[in-house]
């Protein structure tokens, strides 16, 4: 077992002073753990993506608000739910697009609504079960997507993926990636094509990293390159993560994936967006209403050289996100099953079942 396969990516440390965390911004040339003590710290490492990916972002923000809740020095409800929902909105700010984050700050500040009438003390105690639930339910979801997405493979399959939307984005298995993983466990060799994800590179550094010491035949593809494996025959499926996705089957994900699921669909091969229902905001109706998140400039021209890469003062788009239409995507794989088209309809029947 490798170092990286006995690390946690993100856990509470058993005296739940802290949040421990593997910092993706170092990696693949560094594997650290560091300590978020503060709501400062959680909020700046989730801006700062240390912890990034849907569903780490949602259980960071869980645990990061049952340490906030614990600040709050008072034993009258009024003024420690004020205080909590201040708290709230702050670490609600760190990133705008991630459905999760928004999903699991609600679902805390639920916990303090419908408690009400018990003590401040017994309030945080549930705060802390809550946070605790939504990692391990974040550990189920992701192996039962895992599950399903596995049925789609075959021995030898060719597998694109875009971004890092496994171990690294999640508490374990991942979404994209974990079909992958189950096909492991199940004996099903697969070849993994790893999109390097520009400008932040996530499926070169983070990707590669993770199924590379897991032991997955993994290849790195420039951006530009995913046409011609596909053309070649080299790709038989690819699976995507989500950020958020709407009511009709609108994808966000990491910038560049629209063009993945345009060329998939050029060359028939079939196209999945792999996502806990968590991510699904039916609030959303379509993918007009996703705020796309847009990232420094210093991305793109200098993060990764020594020397500037473009000219000096040159205006510069950096979405970090892009959305993919529904009418590309063949289905959307969740915990409790795969949604195909009308997505209107599937989803909802998806969300019955839970």
């Amino acid at each position: 077992m490798t170092d990286f396969e006995k690390t946690a990516t993100i856990r509470f440390d058993e005296d739940r002073q802290a949040i421990a965390i593997i910092d993706q911004t170092l990696l693949p040339g560094t594997l650290k753990v560091i300590h978020l003590k503060t709501q400062e710290e959680v909020w700046e490492a989730i801006k700062k993506l240390r912890v990034r990916g849907a569903p780490a972002i949602g259980v960071a923000a869980a645990f990061g608000i049952y340490m906030a809740a614990m600040e709050i020095e008072t034993d009258c409800y009024d003024d420690f739910y004020a205080a909590f929902k201040a708290k709230k909105e702050y670490l609600a700010s760190s990133r705008p697009t991630a459905v999760n984050l928004f999903w699991a700050l609600n679902r805390m500040e639920q916990v303090v609504i419908d408690h009400k009438k018990e003590s401040i003390a017994d309030i945080q105690e549930r705060l802390f079960k809550e946070a605790s639930d939504i990692r391990q339910e974040d550990i189920e979801s992701c192996r039962n997507i895992g599950l399903y997405g596995a049925t789609l493979l075959n021995e030898g399959d060719g597998v694109l993926t875009h971004c890092n939307a496994g171990r690294l984005a999640t508490v374990e298995y991942g979404t994209a990636l974990a079909p992958m993983y189950i096909a492991q466990e199940k004996g099903i060799h697969v070849k993994v094509y790893a999109d390097e994800t520009r400008p932040l590179l996530q499926g070169s550094r983070l990707t590669a990293f993770e199924l590379f010491n897991s032991g997955i035949d993994t290849t790195v593809l420039c951006d530009n390159m995913a046409a011609t494996a596909m053309k070649e025959g080299k790709i038989q499926i690819v699976f995507v993560g989500a950020d958020r996705i709407a009511a009709n089957g609108d994808a966000a994900n990491k910038i560049g994936t629209l063009g993945v699921a345009i060329l998939a669909k050029h060359f028939n091969i079939p196209f999945y967006v792999c996502a806990p229902l968590s991510t699904i905001d039916m609030k959303t109706q379509t993918g007009d209403g996703i705020v796309i998140e847009q990232r420094d400039p210093d991305e793109v021209t200098t993060l990764w050289y020594k020397e500037p890469m473009a000219p000096k003062g040159v205006s510069v788009l950096n979405p970090a996100f892009d959305v993919t239409d529904h009418s590309l995507i063949d289905g959307i794989i969740t915990e409790v099953g795969i949604a195909k088209p009308p997505y209107d309809q599937s989803l909802k029947a998806l969300f019955s079942l839970l």
